[in-house]
């Protein structure tokens, strides 16, 4: 009914890449190889690429003026386009087209301006809160 085939041991190849069997080694250890220079000059070389990839892709810190430069213009931009996205919402909600929402955006200009005064006067440059 089934048919069963017996192969050759060699041709299976039963062993390891030494081509020796499991079962004669006694022991499960495969013996080391000596190392290859061309991996030894491959590790080197692949180390010494990453250490200069690193050194190109390493992120700089902006100086002081710089990070205060930014919080100004973030100041000057942020805090009116704020009031009127809040006015133009209130004005939607109560029905009082255009009043809240400029009211809200004058009252965004006074605090980005009063924030750029608080900014320039600490010596830092950096926000006095933060």
């Amino acid at each position: 009914m089934f048919l069963v085939l017996a192969w050759p041991h060699e041709f299976l190849g039963g062993g390891d890449a030494q081509e020796r069997d499991m079962a004669e080694d006694g022991s499960d250890e495969v013996p080391k190889l000596p190392p290859d220079a061309r991996l030894e000059s491959l590790d080197e070389r692949l180390d010494r690429l990453q250490q200069e990839e690193d050194k190109r892709n390493r992120r700089r810190m902006p100086d002081s003026s710089y990070r205060a430069g930014q919080a100004v213009l973030s100041n000057l931009v942020g805090a009116p386009a704020g009031g009127f996205i809040i006015g133009f919402v209130l004005d939607k909600m109560l029905g009082t087209k255009p009043w809240l929402m400029l009211a809200m955006l004058f009252a965004g200009f006074a605090v980005g301006v009063w924030n750029v005064f608080r900014i320039a006067n600490n010596p830092s440059g950096r926000r006095p809160d933060a």
